[in-house]
């Protein structure tokens, strides 16, 4: 779908959106494959340096970024014909790093974006299904800081999305380093989630009728620690969305696609 004139973006997925749970990167990948973007691609597997920078070892977390920044200046002088105006990120802890990167000076002119929020700005869209509805987690770390999480979520599914207020406790490294805290913050999320699915459903649980959504690695992490309470699924808005745009098998059929002459590798 793409020619010479096609539109360029820079995509940094992450840890959370390529190690932890590499279904996000691919879904972002093949929903801008699907929308004829040109996507621009790191070498794999780059921490943004927030984890180390948050857990006191500032020395390690500002060197990462500066090598990272290093890197990606190298990947503008090289692709510089591609004139990229976005960087995309799936992930709000990666975007509050990458905000320090002062990416106009790498890539002139360009702006940081969730993936939901771009796919709504270029007009993708799903029919809403009246088999399931859905509950959205907002992470602490928004991703989406243009628009409004809800309406984004909604304007992508084609249906209305109910928010689900509340930390759900993972909170990064939080669950590991604090689980005294963090158990009684998760005692109170899934109250909430009860809520919830009461709201949608009249039940206090789901069977099914009822998917919870978020736009956070970490948050889909913690989020699924609730599924034998609740019985709630977490997924990803963009992995949803790329379920209904392009089939229950998208991700054999993504790779198939773009593994017939859709990669090009450059060495920097």
């Amino acid at each position: 779908k793409t020619s010479e004139e096609s539109e360029a973006v820079f995509y940094f997925p992450g840890c959370g959106s390529e190690r932890l749970f590499s279904q996000v990167g691919l879904a972002t990948l093949a929903m801008l494959y699907h929308a004829g973007v040109q996507t621009v691609l790191p070498p794999g597997y780059l921490c943004c340096g927030y984890p180390q920078s948050a857990s006191g070892d500032d020395i390690n977390g500002k060197r990462i970024s500066t090598d990272n920044q290093v890197l990606f200046h190298r990947v503008a002088n090289t692709l510089n014909y591609l004139d990229i105006k976005t960087v995309i990120v799936s992930c709000g802890t990666c975007m509050d790093q990458l905000l320090k990167y002062r990416f106009e000076a790498i890539f002139p002119g360009c702006r940081l974006l969730d993936i939901h929020e771009y796919l709504m700005e270029k007009g993708i869209q799903s029919e809403g299904t009246t088999g399931r509805q859905f509950l959205y987690h907002e992470p602490c770390h928004s991703p989406m800081k243009q628009h409004n999480p809800l309406k984004v979520a909604a304007a992508l599914l084609g249906q209305e999305v109910v928010l689900s207020d509340r930390c759900c406790g993972e909170a990064g490294t939080f669950a590991i380093s604090r689980p005294d805290i963090s158990t009684q913050v998760k005692y109170r999320k899934e109250e909430e989630l009860r809520k919830g699915i009461h709201a949608l459903t009249g039940k206090d649980r789901s069977n099914g009728e009822v998917r919870i959504l978020t736009s956070c690695p970490a948050c889909h992490q913690g989020l699924s620690r609730y599924s034998e309470a609740t019985g709630l699924e977490s997924d990803y808005i963009v992995v949803e969305l790329a379920r209904r745009q392009l089939g229950e098998s998208w991700q054999q059929g993504f790779v198939e696609q773009v593994r017939d002459g859709g990669i090009e590798r450059v060495l920097l």
